[in-house]
């Protein structure tokens, strides 16, 4: 999962400090890596490292990203850490020099860099497969030739050959993928994959000097900035914006299925953002309310004598919860802010022990009481354990633990670092087994047409959820079990250690490897 935003400014503004800013806003969905890359007089300016946005950009780093068109990447890996090659955005050079920014997973990267050796002639130097999506895109937009359009004795670059590369990136590319990317001197284009599984939204704001225009993963980060919504980007649709702030939009897939993935409601995006319609902060509202109600079913003599949120996103559905039970909802967990979200966090001992670092019981809370804890989800099961022993070690007199969304197991293939299969705790065993293997009086999940149910509630032309974490369904169609075992083997656990002592650890700063050096 990563976080994207792009922006055409108008001639005289200097886009950098507004993608800084807009990076902060997505922090949440990534931590690894951030850069920034900004074109002025035909000229990209980058810088990109390791680490999050504001240990990245200094100040004389932003004043040397020049430009008023620019796009801006932070990065948390799906198959353990990230090298900093591959720290993003992307950039070759033919044709005409591009870079861009992916959110997402592709499903058959390995396929196509082998096409891409063997018949298109390109080089694919790193393990990402981002850059292969962005290979793949420069050789279909490069056999087109240079094409331009005269108009009124002036020269205009031809936009359609966007459009025509994009399509071909659709036949050719499988998996989830939002796009943002920049062609020097030309403009900026985005798109998102046919399905529409990852999120993107684009807005504008008006200026003294024209209009200007922005693309990011979440509305939120269009918002902060004051640029007004104006819509979510098609699945299947590619847009592109002129330097001089001219936007052309175009349908590239002829069977586009909106089909986002429901985990962005569950955990992964900011309550205060908008997808495909959907208010997350209603969706989390609707999830507290279903789960409260089937509680009482199951447990309609309960003694719970107060609700407590696991900090912070398992808040807005515990908040629903207990005004549905009609029980007190109390913060019984204090949140050091200074540590990341540990369910991206790359490795099991780095999640462990952040766990212990991130949060603390308030006893007079749990004391002698009867608690129901609330999160979004249950993944491992690691964290949900320790959890429930720091309750317990605080005084409580029975702990039974809530999540919002159904058990996680399967594996999640269109960009969301989940565990091999035999990670999650709840693969092989009943509610019952997990309760006991999390150390929790009772255990409650969410039904997954609940799940379903609450995250429709006012979208906008929902085709359907991808769910496959859930229930095993992919919606490309295409995720068969030789390629499932080949990502396990990728990302359990194991294989993430050995990654991350093979290079010790220690991130390692890029500044533009093939672009202009701007440190």
């Amino acid at each position: 999962m990563c976080g994207i935003i792009g922006i055409v400014g108008t001639q005289e503004a200097r886009v950098a400090p507004l993608i800084y800013d807009g990076l902060l806003v997505l922090q949440h969905r990534g931590q690894d890596a951030a850069g920034i890359v900004t074109c002025a007089d035909d000229q990209f300016h980058a810088r990109k490292a390791n680490g999050l946005v504001r240990d990245v950009f200094y100040k004389r780093h932003i004043q040397r990203l020049t430009g008023s068109m620019g796009i801006g990447h932070v990065r948390y890996p799906t198959a353990g850490t990230c090298s900093t090659a591959e720290a993003q955005p992307l950039y070759v050079n033919s044709p005409y020099g591009i870079t861009l920014a992916h959110n997402g997973n592709l499903v058959n990267a390995e396929e196509q860099a082998h096409k891409l050796y063997q018949e298109d002639l390109r080089h694919i130097n790193t393990s990402s497969d981002s850059e292969v999506l962005l290979n793949v895109l420069a050789h279909e937009l490069q056999k087109l030739g240079k094409r331009q359009v005269h108009i009124e004795g002036e020269t205009y670059f031809d936009v359609s050959q966007v459009f025509h590369a994009v399509r071909e990136v659709h036949y050719r590319i499988s998996g989830g993928y939002s796009i943002v990317g920049m062609i020097t001197g030309m403009g900026m284009f985005a798109f998102r994959d046919p399905h529409g599984i990852r999120p993107l939204v684009y807005g504008k704001r008006e200026t003294e000097a024209g209009t200007e225009w922005c693309v990011a993963s979440e509305s939120v980060a269009l918002d902060s900035l004051g640029f007004e919504t104006v819509r979510d980007v098609e699945p299947g649709e590619c847009l592109f914006f002129t330097m001089s702030g001219e936007i052309y939009d175009l349908q590239c897939h002829s069977d586009a299925k909106r089909s986002p993935c429901i985990f962005e409601y569950v955990y992964f995006a900011r309550p205060d953002s908008v997808i495909d319609g959907m208010s997350v902060h209603q969706a989390r509202l609707n999830l507290g309310e279903r789960l409260a109600h089937k509680f009482e079913r199951l447990k309609p003599n309960h003694g719970v004598d107060v609700v407590m949120p696991i900090p912070d996103s398992g808040r807005i559905a515990a908040m629903q919860f207990a005004e549905t039970l009609g029980v007190p909802i109390r913060e019984g967990f204090v949140k050091n802010r200074y540590v990341g979200r540990t369910f991206i966090m790359p490795g099991q001992a780095e999640r462990e022990e952040s766990v212990r670092k991130k949060l603390n019981a308030i006893p007079s809370e749990f004391k002698g009481k009867t608690v129901l804890l609330v999160d979004d989800s249950i993944v491992r099961g690691n964290t949900s354990r320790k959890i429930v022993e720091m309750a317990r070690a605080a005084g409580a007199k029975k702990v039974y633990f809530a999540s919002s969304s159904p058990p996680l197991i399967h594996p999640n293939v269109y960009g969301i670092d989940m565990p091999s299969r035999s990670e999650y705790v709840a693969h092989g065993k009943t509610p019952d087994e997990i309760s006991q293997a999390i150390g929790a009086d009772f255990l409650l999940y969410q039904d997954i047409d609940d799940l379903l149910a609450a995250c429709s509630e006012g979208s906008i032309d929902i085709d359907g959820f991808d769910t496959s974490c859930f229930t095993g369904e992919y919606v490309t169609g295409d995720v068969t079990e030789e390629y499932l075992k080949q990502l396990e083997a990728k990302r359990n656990d194991a294989a993430k250690m050995e990654r991350e002592n093979g290079n010790n650890g220690e991130p390692v700063d890029v500044d533009s490897i093939e672009l202009h050096n701007d440190d």
